[in-house]
């Protein structure tokens, strides 16, 4: 029975109510996309060397927000919808001590994994001289807080779980505009180089952790936690049934980039910094993907909650095909339009041209990959991830085994390891849709 105050679910949510649920989250994504963009460009300023460091941390970054925001945080979110949906609100409240028991532990493992082995994998990939010494920086730095950025997502996961989706974005917009332009002061003004870049990030993420705590115990989820429930296993094993799978996903996911930034990094240190600026770049489609998304792991999740599977499909493909004719349109710009943004992220002609042979390879796979990232999110509100595992595994194959097959036995040079990139991306966002059907979703 569908408990007092909740939104009904038994038809798919219409386009409206899911364009009004991700409005917030796209809005804060692209926040934070313009300021972690800006953030690349004033690294730029630094140098081409600085550049490439940063590229070379890049993809440990990506994978612990991937990690504490969208895969144990989507696994979080899942469990809240899907515990408001069947009428569970207690079972909710003591979801939340959970989730923050699971943050503080895979905190504290990010930064012991980051700081233990980020050096050797720099090493691994062929970083070496200024380029190493920018990288060791930005990461001790960093990962030293890794806990504050896995407290802000996953307390965010538990608003989005019950669907107040502005209150997160409320105080992370607001965290992100803080947070460029103390990165610019620190980095350029005072000059501590990337560790000021580092220190802003932290600084941004405190901020929103310490913020949604106080949001949620004063009842902002639509209920006040329950702080003295003792801990469950079986409500653990709700979080995690997603949220590992979705983890390893995510692993998978930035293996994928740092193996391609190892066959990348044999055309120079250039080709390396425009590839760390062509990954960034991809945050201009993830906040569709995420912003949609998350707002269909809420949908999706309750409805599934209630039993109504037929809906919550429908609800799924309407969300992502909004995400997936977005993205699209914002890829075929950049490819047709490259220049642009290269000046924008690079001074070094090398640098640029390298940014424009990726947007046109890459630029067309953002269509795809936003509607098969989108409907990753809605497998996660279903508890159905095997179709996106899948999915991430042949992305990593086609990638990088095809960039490196492109490498070893062709003379395509860097628009053949740009041009694999671009078929692991689609090939990532066919499979996911392939997953959400009838037959799979039942």
């Amino acid at each position: 029975m569908r408990a007092p105050g909740t939104p009904p679910a038994d038809a798919p949510a219409p386009v409206i109510e899911i364009a009004r649920l991700s409005a917030p989250t796209i809005l804060v994504t692209f926040v934070q996309a313009i300021a972690q963009t800006t953030e690349a460009a004033l690294i730029g300023r630094l140098g081409t060397e600085a550049l490439a460091g940063y590229a070379l941390v890049l993809p440990l970054l990506m994978l612990m927000q991937m990690t504490s925001g969208g895969a144990m945080g989507g696994g979080v979110a899942s469990a809240v919808a899907r515990a408001i949906g069947a009428g569970r609100r207690e079972e909710a409240a003591a979801l939340v001590k959970h989730a923050v028991v699971i943050a503080l532990g895979m905190g504290a493992l990010t930064t012991g994994l980051a700081l233990g082995l980020g050096p050797a994998l720099f090493r691994a990939v062929g970083a070496g001289g200024a380029a190493l010494d920018h990288a060791l920086t930005y990461t001790s730095v960093l990962f030293a807080g890794a806990v504050l950025v896995w407290l802000s997502n996953i307390l965010g996961s538990v608003l989005r779980g019950a669907g107040r989706m502005r209150l997160p974005a409320t105080i992370m917009t607001a965290c992100w505009v803080l947070e460029a332009p103390l990165s610019g002061l620190l980095m350029l003004g005072l000059g501590w180089g990337l560790a000021g870049a580092a220190i802003a990030y932290l600084v941004a993420f405190a901020a929103a952790a310490g913020s949604m705590a106080f949001v949620i115990l004063r009842g902002g989820a639509g209920f006040r936690p329950d702080l003295r429930a003792p801990l469950r296993r079986d409500l653990f094993e709700r979080i995690l049934a997603v949220g590992v799978v979705a983890t390893v996903m995510a692993t998978i996911a930035n293996l994928t980039v740092v193996l391609m930034t190892a066959l990348v990094a044999r055309h120079g240190t250039a080709a390396i910094a425009a590839y760390g600026v062509g990954v960034r770049l991809e945050f201009l489609i993830i906040p569709l993907g995420f912003g949609i998304g998350v707002a269909l792991t809420s949908l999706v999740g309750r409805r599934v909650g209630a039993g109504d599977w037929a809906s919550a499909r429908a609800t799924a493909w309407r969300g992502a095909g909004i995400a997936g004719g977005l993205a699209g349109g914002i890829g075929v710009l950049a490819a047709i339009f490259p220049h642009p943004l290269a000046r924008v992220f690079a001074t070094d002609p090398a640098v640029q041209e390298a940014i424009v042979i990726y947007l046109r390879w890459v630029g067309p796979s953002f269509g795809p990959f936003g509607l098969g990232m989108a409907l990753y999110f809605a497998c996660q509100g279903a508890g159905r991830m095997r179709g996106p595992f899948a999915a991430s595994v042949s992305r990593l194959v086609v990638a990088v085994g095809g960039g490196w097959v492109l490498a070893e036995f062709t003379e395509t040079g860097l628009p053949g390891a740009f041009a694999a990139i671009g078929f692991g991306l689609a090939a990532y966002g066919v499979l996911v849709a392939a997953s959400v059907r009838a037959g799979v979703w039942r």
